[in-house]
């Protein structure tokens, strides 16, 4: 894995920013790439080994590079309805992810990871659950030759601890590490017990004091804001 490039879609997002200070821990990838609509202030330490890429996510297609050269990429962007009504929230979970998708399989992205929810399913009436379950089976269609899909419940940060989205994360990456060349379908009995498995990270954290858990107000169904 240490020779291979990785980026991660959202920035901003409390799992993206625990997933890049375990990725830089781990010191898994050789190239880690940010992808947001912001910039976000890190410390010298972290800026040395991130790049960050700030796009517009109404005009992706203007920002392809930003998704070229990649062998493993990281989804998790997402909003919710409530900040940004129903038609902005399927615009960012849906829309966002799979044009961002679109762009990462042409530009060399091998192994897609999403994050998507609990209950997730095209069929549902509950439109935040048909709306992740969309997602799921369009990125599915792109054919990436690795594709794994997390449902976790409800991720919650509570002042400067975050264990469930630490357990997410580490699954995540206890999954990215072990072979595999298929869809991945991970429920949160799975996530879990992949996340609390003796796996092949590291447990002692150094970047601590250059990351800022903050408190995120999610709604009940759990999606992240943008």
């Amino acid at each position: 894995m240490q020779n291979k490039s990785v980026f991660i879609l959202g920035a901003g997002g409390e799992t993206d920013r625990v997933l890049l200070k375990e990725i830089l821990e781990q010191g898994l990838f050789s190239k880690v790439t940010l992808s947001g609509r912001r910039k976000l202030p890190f410390d010298e330490e972290v800026s040395k080994n991130v790049k960050q890429e700030v796009v517009d996510f109404e005009k992706l297609d203007d920002y392809a590079s930003a998704f070229q050269g990649h062998d493993v990429g990281f989804c998790c962007l997402g909003t919710t309805r409530q900040k940004a009504g129903a038609e902005g929230f399927v615009r960012v979970d849906r829309d966002y992810v799979l044009k961002a998708a679109e762009l990462a399989k042409p530009g060399g992205c091998k192994h897609f990871n999403l994050l998507s929810s609990e209950g997730a399913d095209k069929s549902s009436n509950f439109l935040y659950l048909q709306v992740k379950g969309e997602v799921e089976a369009r990125v599915e269609e792109l054919k990436f030759d690795r594709y794994s899909i997390f449902r976790p419940r409800v991720l919650l940060c509570v002042r400067q601890e975050s264990r469930p989205v630490m357990t997410v994360v580490r699954a995540m990456l206890n999954n990215a590490v072990r072979p595999s060349d298929k869809k991945e379908l991970l429920d949160n009995k799975a996530i879990h017990d992949l996340g609390k498995a003796d796996g092949s990270l590291k447990s002692r954290p150094h970047w601590r004091n250059a990351f800022q858990c903050q408190t995120q107000h999610l709604s009940p169904n759990g999606n992240f804001r943008v």
